[in-house]
Order: structure tokens, then sequence, then C-alpha cells
């Protein structure tokens, strides 16, 4: 009979239940930040079911300078079709029904394996909407990477590092005309992951049939930038030593060539994040502005009035390779 590695094994249902035959709780030290990038992104319905179509304004008429009696041709403004996918991230939870009816609290250990799953599917969306690539996999959403891929000094500014252990700053302005997260239109109730208890029911594959209690996860999201100047990224900068990294020229002007709004937020990991905090010290730095208890949703720190939202390195990380 086949070995399947997703299965629960009794050593692992050992690990799960304390010397003293009560329920484990486990400690969730794979938790990440995830600058709460899924919860304040405005999600808006797709217009079409699995793609969204964004049509941008291509070019204006410019005029012609006219003589009397001097005809001059017509001219007419262009526009742009951007197409858009939404990825269908989904997982299943079978475990075996006798092995869960033998620990201490089903219930507990049932619950503690919804929350894993539910936070394992919002960080792979979080890591999807900044890195995943729907030319290379067109599977996945377009991220904001891929949309940022080359130095063009307006939106896409480099620090100067090289190699493949640089990190980003990213800004994004968020909002309904600019930029914002997307679900299949006609699915409003199936935002965010959604888990379904499919209870005790039996599995059967080629190896034969098992009792099992079955769970299915499902998230369904895609990225849409209404607007190009919505968002940025600082990209190229080094994650130690003491060149080539985090500069607040640079983030002024990034933020300068951009479109700003109520929505706009600047995400970076704990490596730039304390290398700013370190630069905040200086009382004379007048672009940074103290937050509040970052644990109550509040961002420990604001450059020029904008929050600065933190994002594990796990998620934004600081094994980039160096764009140019």
């Amino acid at each position: 009979m086949a070995t399947l590695t997703s299965t629960y094994s009794l050593l692992e249902q050992a690990k799960r239940i304390n010397p003293d035959g009560t329920q484990a709780l486990i400690a969730e030290v794979l938790n990440r930040r995830t600058g709460m990038i899924l919860g304040e992104a405005p999600w808006l319905p797709s217009n079409d079911v699995w793609t969204n179509k964004t049509t941008r304004r291509g070019s204006l008429p410019t005029g012609s300078r006219r003589r009397l009696n001097q005809r001059i041709a017509a001219s007419v403004s262009r526009t742009t079709e951007i197409m858009d996918t939404i990825e269908n991230l989904e997982d299943w939870c079978e475990v075996d029904q006798a092995l869960v009816d033998s620990m201490p609290s089903p219930a507990i250990f049932r619950a503690g394996e919804v929350d894993a799953f539910i936070e394992g599917l919002g960080q792979t969306i979080a890591s999807d909407v900044f890195y995943a690539n729907s030319n290379s996999d067109p599977d996945a959403m377009h991220g904001i990477a891929a949309r940022l891929g080359t130095l063009d000094g307006r939106f896409v500014i480099g620090a100067s590092g090289t190699g493949s252990d640089v990190t980003s700053i990213y800004v994004v302005n968020w909002g309904q005309a600019t930029s914002h997260l997307i679900y299949p239109k006609n699915m409003a109730a199936n935002m965010g992951v959604q888990h379904t208890d499919e209870g005790a029911v039996t599995s059967e594959t080629s190896d034969g049939k098992m009792r099992v209690y079955r769970d299915h996860f499902v998230i369904r999201c895609g990225l849409v930038v209404r607007d190009p100047r919505s968002i940025g990224r600082l990209a190229n900068i080094e994650t130690a030593g003491a060149t080539n990294t985090f500069d607040e020229d640079d983030l002024i002007t990034l933020l300068n060539n951009m479109t700003k709004g109520p929505g706009t937020r600047i995400y970076c990991n704990e490596t730039i994040l304390t290398q700013m905090q370190i630069r905040a010290k200086d009382k004379s730095n007048v672009y940074y502005t103290p937050g509040g208890n970052a644990l109550s949703g509040e961002p420990p720190l604001y450059f020029n009035g904008v929050p600065i939202r933190q994002i594990d390195r796990e998620i934004l990380l600081n094994t980039e390779t160096a764009i140019s």
C-alpha cells in the first residue's frame, strides 16, 4: 500500500499530546506578518468571471495650430487593454477519523488544523500579490514585482545593490480607480480564505477506502492595476553592510512620482523597517512620524504621512535578484 506523506502519523499524534494526556496547544511559530495587505486592499468583482479587463487611455489628442482658411486633420484618442487573471488556490485536509477521535480533544485538534491551513493559504496569496508572474505560470495572478521588473528611474528606482541578496520596498495606492484585488464576479460571499467542513466522510483511492474528517480550503484572488502610476518599487536594496542600503531620498523621489491617496501604503520587511527606525532616531529627520501599537493594527511608523506596513522576510524576501 502506498505511503502518503500528507497523512498524520502516530508520531505526529504523539507530538500533539502533553505528558499529562491533555491536548497540546501548538505554538504557531510559522505565522507571519503579512502587512494586513489582504485586509486593507479593496476587493472588487471582476468584470468577467476568471479574468478582468482594464481599459486604459493610451494617448490624448494634441490639437493642431491652424491658420485662417487652412484645413487640419481630425485626431483621436487611443486606448490599451490589460487582462488580469484570478488565481484559484485550493487545499484539502483529510485526517483519519480514528486518529482524530482518539485525541484528548478532537475539536481542538481539528480547529488547530483549520487555523494552520487558513494561515498557510493567506501567506501564499500575500506572497503572490508581490511575486506571482502569470507570464511564467498561467494559473497565477500577475504580482507587483512582475509588473515592476525593470528600472526606469521613475516608478522603479534602484538602490544600486547587486546579486541575489537584495530586497525591495513596494508602494501601492489602493483604490477602486488605482489598484485593487479582485474575486470572480457573482462570488462576493467567497472573499478571503473560505473553509468548508465536510465532516466525517469516506475517502476512496486506488488503495482502498478510509473514514476521514475532511476540510476544504480555497481562496480566489487577482490583482488589478488600473493606473500604472499607483504602484512603485524601490529595488536593489542591500540587506546588510553600509552601502547601497535604504536611502530616504530614493523613497521621497518614488512617492513624488506616483499618484497618492488615502489608500497609499509602503510595504517593507523587518530588515528595511529596522533601517528606517534607526534613521528615525535622528530628531532632525522630519520625514518620519511615529505610529502607534502595531498589535492593534496601527502602523509603527509613517513616512511623509504614508503608513509603513511590515511584512515578514519569509513573504517579502531578502533574497530578491537585483534588476536592471
